[in-house]
């Protein structure tokens, strides 16, 4: 049997989450129901000439293990390769470029099993691994909307995956207005703060190696 293949339009914002307990305490309230809290480890790969990240690509392999906290229970253990691209214009809705508010992509992931062989593969096809980060996620859906609790070395994030209406109305629930929408990758976020801090961006991890 050929491998499964999801493929999706993505329209998504970050919040940055101060206070987590709070938050935690209004999805809640809103019904938003768990899916578990995860461990990821990230690594992207990229052409010799950064091609993909010029360009607005991702290629990424990841790897999620069970962690359960914050009164939450260990999600579900996977590997998964993921490609994101802009869609074509023809294709980007009035909403999304009218106000420039939401991150838009095209996104097709993979289910995959053994990554440290297939990121081998990826390294003889010429792509090489650079950025590697790392998160603790905890996945909740809220009828249609896919929220995602991000606990990363730099900060919490939520990201709110969705149609526009959907985002804006939980985003107003939780607090938050159009104001706080951010709309880049942790990529961005860690190299900015890496530079806020006067250092050189390398990897944003836990633990010994530190993220900057």
């Amino acid at each position: 049997m050929p491998a499964k293949i999801s493929s999706k339009r993505e329209i998504e914002i970050k919040l940055r989450v101060e206070d987590l307990a709070d938050i935690l305490r209004r999805l809640r309230e809103l019904g938003a129901v768990s899916r578990g809290r995860v461990h990821e480890q990230n690594t992207l790969f990229d052409t010799p000439e950064a091609c993909f990240r010029r360009t607005g690509r991702l290629l990424r392999l990841r790897w999620q293990t069970p962690a359960p906290g914050n009164n939450v229970p260990g999600g579900p253990s996977f590997e998964i390769l993921t490609a994101k691209a802009p869609p074509p214009p023809s294709s980007r809705s009035s909403a999304t470029t009218k106000k420039h508010l939401y991150k838009d992509v095209q996104e097709n992931e993979e289910r995959v099993k053994n990554s440290p062989r297939l990121s081998q593969a990826l390294k003889r096809l010429g792509f090489r691994p650079g950025f590697r980060y790392e998160k603790y996620r905890t996945s909740f859906h809220l009828n249609s909307l896919h929220i995602e609790l991000d606990e990363t070395p730099i900060g919490t994030f939520l990201e709110l995956e969705g149609t526009p209406s959907a985002i804006n109305r939980a985003a107003r629930a939780l607090g938050f207005t159009s104001r706080d929408y951010i709309r880049s990758t942790y990529w961005t976020l860690y190299a900015d703060d890496c530079r806020r801090h006067h250092c050189k961006p390398l990897n944003m991890l836990f633990g010994p190696q530190k993220s900057r």
